[in-house]
């Protein structure tokens, strides 16, 4: 996973947790066909493209386009060649884009839904399915989102956040004191020289990556008689998010990537030392946090697995 464990901390608090990438680091990830990134991604542009791919009024997203296809070019030419002006070319699914235009001769899925796509849509929607993040743009004058293509968000509505403030993009989140407070300076520093990086994680009963509340059915824990907590667990992922920033500093805007992975909750736990961890975290998280993640009617549950998990030998 691209999901670094060490951000699974106690006291759990909602916070920036910004950290410096280290040169050279990656803030891409290539897609391959038959990967469930893809196969999710392309369920959603095939079927909900219009909650997936939005602009504001007036932004002239083009700025951010070349800057993202410069930056995945040269970090991934195995995965994306672009001509610096008007054609994209996806190596991996064989389609590219021209002036808008569609070519290639790769899976027929594929190409059916971006030829289906608006032409100033398709070279972002080829890039969105190249690669496994979502993608947003910040703007740091203003600290709004004005432009988005993500097709896999956790439990919000990309049409909600659009053009929005920082702040009001937080508002929903519990305990956000510390989101809400720093947005600003958040929405400066990332879309200065430095490049950045943050880690999310929390527990869900859904594998799915794509969790749209208007795509996903109810998910709920099972009921305790039902599901004690070595059966709960059968039921549970570990669903994380890496998140970077691509700044842009001549324009003082960032392009802000996604990528969530959901792996089986007893895979991702391969040590005493995670089980701890994430025990602990779990155990200090705010009754607001716990009812906002869904996590109310597990939690005892999900802590006593860890603890068991925490206290045997790991072969």
């Amino acid at each position: 996973m691209a999901f670094d464990f060490s951000a699974v901390s106690a006291p759990f608090r909602m916070q920036p947790g910004l950290r410096r990438l280290a040169p050279g680091a990656a803030q891409l990830t290539p897609n391959r066909l038959g990967e469930c990134a893809l196969v999710e991604k392309l369920a959603v542009l095939a079927d909900h493209a219009g909650q997936a791919l939005l602009c504001a009024p007036g932004f002239d997203a083009v700025p951010a386009l070349r800057a993202l296809s410069a930056h995945a070019a040269a970090a991934h030419s195995q995965a994306l060649a672009w001509d610096g002006a008007s054609t994209w070319h996806a190596r991996h699914l064989g389609w590219s884009v021209h002036d808008g235009e569609l070519r290639g001769d790769g899976p027929v899925k594929i190409g059916a839904c971006l030829r289906a796509l608006p032409r100033a849509w398709r070279a972002p929607a080829l890039l969105a399915l190249a690669f496994a993040e979502d993608f947003a743009v910040i703007d740091g004058a203003t600290g709004c989102i004005p432009w988005l293509a993500v097709c896999l968000p956790s439990h919000w509505a990309p049409a909600d956040k659009i053009g929005r403030h920082f702040a009001q993009v937080h508002a929903p989140v519990a305990d956000n004191q510390t989101l809400i407070a720093a947005s600003d300076h958040l929405a400066r520093l990332v879309t200065g020289q430095d490049r950045w990086e943050r880690f999310v994680w929390t527990l869900t009963p859904d594998s799915r990556l794509d969790q749209h509340p208007k795509r996903l059915d109810t998910t709920s824990w099972p009921a305790p008689a039902e599901a004690p907590a070595e059966t709960l667990a059968t039921h549970a992922y570990f669903r994380t998010e890496r998140q970077t920033f691509i700044p842009m500093p001549e324009q003082r805007q960032a392009i802000f990537t996604i990528h969530v992975e959901s792996q089986a909750l007893a895979a991702a736990i391969t040590t005493r030392e995670r089980a701890r961890q994430l025990h602990d975290a779990l155990a200090s998280m705010s009754p607001a946090v716990l009812a906002y993640r869904g996590l109310t009617d597990a939690r005892e549950r999900l802590l006593g697995w860890l603890s068991r998990r925490a206290g045997e030998p790991q072969g």
